[in-house]
């Protein structure tokens, strides 16, 4: 799991919502006044649907399915899959067709493909351009996944404002005496202004909320990880051309070094 996104999405939650419980508490009210349903479905439902007007719907179904996402961590690390390459360069150096035997051991799926062209024979530079074809194709689909969920952030605050102009018209029509009981006292229509205005501040901050604490920052964490698999993939697309070309294990190992941080690094030993 990655331990950041969970921390910082309960972080959030508990200081916005102890916050809110102070407020509403300091006031004498129940924190449960935060609470609107139609708020919440004109912001998340507005979003959503503006969202499938922008997007393909398999696009927009997907979205759910990236939340989870933010919280995994990756499978592998780039120091991991170093090693292994490099493991992998020392049978490849000897017999190509000995690789076969290492295939189950090899855990990431864009590697193991690259290994098995090899031992079907394709050429080293007929590989390398097949793998960053893929690579391209898989950095283009993550992101417009990560555009989706900005668009989607994008798009809350302005259905939040929709919100707040929908209660602000039926504050006007109350005062107007246009609504039920336009006749009772001040007192009475005091205490109904007050509550019309509360539910339509409540939807815009529904729309902050949403925007600022999942969809952005959800967006900015995929696009992240997008930019994390992109040097990873690099690294593999290195290491298969090295292993097809059977290049000697301690260049290899200096080759791929150069895409680890110092601390990260591979010595002759390792």
């Amino acid at each position: 799991m990655d331990i950041a996104s969970i921390i910082g999405t309960i972080l959030g939650v508990v200081l916005l919502g102890g916050a809110m419980f102070m407020a509403a508490s300091a006031g004498g009210l129940s924190v449960g006044l935060y609470w609107d349903l139609t708020s919440a479905i004109i912001v998340l439902g507005g979003s959503l649907a503006a969202t499938a007007i922008a997007f393909p719907l398999p696009k927009v179904i997907a979205v759910f399915k990236l939340m989870g996402m933010v919280f995994q961590k990756p499978p592998w690390e780039q120091k991991e899959l170093a090693q292994k390459i490099i493991e992998l360069s020392a049978v490849a150096r000897k017999n190509v067709k000995d690789l076969q035997g290492e295939m189950d051991g090899i855990r990431n799926w864009f590697l193991k493909d690259g290994v098995q062209f090899i031992i079907d024979g394709v050429q080293p530079d007929e590989i390398k351009e097949m793998m960053e074809l893929r690579e391209e194709t898989r950095e283009e689909k993550e992101s417009s996944e990560a555009n989706v969920m900005k668009k989607m952030g994008d798009f809350s605050p302005a259905f939040g404002m929709v919100g707040t102009l929908i209660g602000l018209v039926i504050m006007m029509f109350s005062m107007g005496g246009g609504g039920e009981g336009g006749d009772d006292d001040g007192g009475g229509m005091a205490a109904r202004l007050g509550t019309s205005m509360g539910v339509a501040l409540i939807t815009t901050f529904y729309g902050a909320l949403f925007a600022n604490l999942i969809f952005l920052p959800f967006s900015e964490k995929l696009k992240s990880k997008n930019e994390e698999n992109k040097k990873v993939q690099a690294l593999i697309i290195e290491g298969v051309n090295l292993l097809a070309k059977k290049v000697h294990p301690i260049m290899v190992t200096e080759r791929l070094n150069s895409y680890l941080q110092p601390a990260d690094r591979i010595r002759g030993e390792e």
